[in-house]
C-alpha cells in the first residue's frame, strides 16, 4: 500500500519504508510476511514522501505513539539524520541513514543497517588486500564503503558522475584508491564490482560498463532489485563471472530493521519462500 503521509494512521503499532518514488519498494512483501509468519499484530506501509516535506514527515510520526520506525530510501539516506537524534554516530562514521526508529526515551533516531545487510551475501569471503570497484556515491555506497573497510579491502575504485564526490568519500573512510568518471575503464585487477546506484533501476538510466577487463574470478554485485536480473548481471552471467542480485542485500538490512522495530528477529529459515514471493 502506497499512502501519502498526511492519511490516517493505523491505531496498531506500525513501520513504514518512505523514498521518492516509493511505489517498486519491496520492502512491505517483506516484512508483512514476516508480521504473519510471527503472528504479529502490526502493519508496514509503504509512504510517499517527497524531499520538501521530510522534516514534516518526521514531525508528525514523532507525535503518533504506535509509529514504531521508518526504512529510509533514496532520495533521503543522507538529509533525514538533519531531522532525527544521532546518539550512535551514524552521521559521522557512515553519513547516511536507512532507519529511523524510537529508542527506549521515545525520542526518534537514526540507524543504519546497510552494511549488514551489503555484507552479509560475501561474508564468507576473505576480503583482505582485495581490490573493489563501487559505482556510486550515494548513501548506500557509504555504507558499502564503510562494510568493505571493515572487511579488510586494501584498495576501492569508485566511479560516479562527480568525481570530486566520490574522492571525498574515499578520504572521509580512509580508503586507498582512486575516483574515475563512469565510463573509466574498469581495473582488471579487482576482484569485486558493486553498483551501489539508482542506475540500471526500472525508470533510471542503464548502467553501462565493459566488464572485459575484469578477471574470471571477479563477483559482481548489484545493489538494484527492479529488475532483479539487471543488465549489469546479465553481462556478468555471460562471463560466468558470481553474481549477487539485490535481493540478497534487501532482505539482509530488512531483517536487521524487523528486529528493531518489532522487537524480535525474523523467521530467517523461510526466506526461501519469502524469495519466491518477491520474484512472483
Amino acid at each position: 500500500m502506497n499512502n501519502g503521509f498526511d492519511a490516517p494512521l493505523p491505531d496498531a503499532p506500525y513501520a513504514e519504508v518512505i523514498g521518492d518514488p516509493i511505489s517498486h519498494s519491496k520492502s512491505p512483501l517483506i516484512h508483512g510476511f514476516w508480521l504473519q509468519k510471527l503472528g504479529i499484530t502490526a502493519e508496514y506501509r509503504a509512504v510517499h514522501v517527497p524531499p520538501d516535506r521530510l522534516g514534516d514527515y518526521v514531525a508528525s510520526r514523532s507525535a503518533c505513539p504506535n509509529f514504531r520506525g521508518c526504512n529510509v530510501t533514496v532520495p533521503h539516506k543522507l538529509e533525514v539524520l538533519s531531522h532525527v537524534a544521532d546518539p550512535g554516530g551514524v552521521g559521522q562514521s557512515m553519513g547516511a541513514a536507512n532507519i529511523i526508529m524510537r529508542d527506549d526515551t521515545g525520542q526518534l533516531i537514526a540507524s543504519n543497517s546497510d552494511a549488514a545487510g551489503f555484507y552479509a551475501p560475501i561474508a564468507d569471503v576473505d576480503w583482505t588486500g582485495e581490490h573493489a570497484i563501487v559505482v556510486g556515491a550515494g548513501g548506500a555506497a557509504r555504507a558499502i564503503l564503510f562494510a568493505l573497510k571493515q572487511a579488510g579491502i586494501a584498495k576501492v575504485t569508485i566511479l560516479n558522475r562527480n568525481v570530486l564526490k566520490a574522492s571525498a568519500l574515499l578520504a572521509h573512510f580512509g580508503l586507498v584508491g582512486r575516483a574515475l568518471a563512469l565510463d573509466a575503464r574498469l581495473p582488471g585487477d579487482a576482484r569485486l564490482l558493486v553498483n551501489a546506484s539508482a542506475l540500471g533501476m526500472a525508470g533510471q538510466a542503464p548502467l553501462e560498463l565493459d566488464l572485459s577487463p575484469l578477471g574470471p574470478d571477479a563477483m559482481v554485485y548489484d545493489i538494484v532489485y527492479a529488475p532483479l536480473v539487471t543488465p549489469l548481471l546479465a553481462a556478468a552471467e555471460a562471463r560466468d563471472l558470481v553474481t549477487i542480485d539485490g535481493l540478497d542485500m534487501l532482505v539482509g538490512q530488512a531483517a536487521v530493521a524487523f528486529e528493531l522495530f518489532f522487537g524480535v528477529a525474523p523467521p530467517r529459515e523461510d526466506d526461501d519462500e519469502l524469495r519466491g514471493i518477491l520474484l512472483a
